[in-house]
């Protein structure tokens, strides 16, 4: 008679996630900015492993101040839907200044925003499988605003260059997420 080996307990990489699947992508996440406001910018890219493979089951949160200046935002991105008692996602007209987006099978994503007014960049947060925390890093949007920023100033220009957006298109910035590597992308320490 053989006996079946008994169940191996799960190990801290397996037990981490990610736990993305429910409630965290909402509808309209991505879409920060109004429909059809003749402003939108699309921010794109890919999330990257150390090995330079696409990471399938990331999550981007996106913050940022409103075209005003504002960064207060305004409450909206998860309203409930009244019938269900679901997520209903955006209202599709309220700029709240906050987007989540979920990486697709090819490590891309996409938001749809408002350029910034106050800041040079959006500010971002990555969740992704083998993290223990979250990682915070930015896009900084070309321009003059970009180039007198102190925090890029202090940097040596190859790792400046991993927190700056490049032009795809009229309206358009690629932004790559590298976690490690040789560009990998800058990340920020808050304490």
């Amino acid at each position: 008679m053989t006996r079946k080996p008994a169940p191996v307990p799960p190990t801290p990489a397996q037990t981490v996630g990610p736990f993305y699947g429910y409630a965290l992508p909402f509808p309209g996440g991505p879409d920060i900015a109004p429909a059809g406001h003749p402003d939108t910018l699309t921010a794109h890219g890919h999330v990257y492993d150390g090995a330079g493979a696409p990471v399938p089951d990331a999550l981007l949160e996106i913050w940022q101040p409103g075209p005003d200046g504002d960064r207060t935002g305004a409450p909206g991105s998860l309203r409930k839907d009244p019938v269900t008692g679901g997520h209903a996602g955006r209202d599709g007209v309220t700029f709240t200044g906050f987007g989540r987006v979920a990486t697709d099978a090819d490590g891309r994503w996409a938001v749809r925003t408002l350029p910034p007014a106050g800041a040079p960049y959006l500010s971002v947060c990555v969740f992704a499988r083998g993290l223990l925390h979250h990682l915070f890093t930015r896009i900084y949007l070309p321009g003059p605003a970009a180039d007198a920023d102190p925090l890029l100033a202090s940097l040596p220009p190859e790792r400046r260059a991993t927190l700056l957006a490049t032009g795809t298109g009229p309206r358009t910035l690629r932004f790559d997420v590298r976690l490690q590597g040789p560009e990998e992308t800058v990340f920020l320490d808050f304490q």
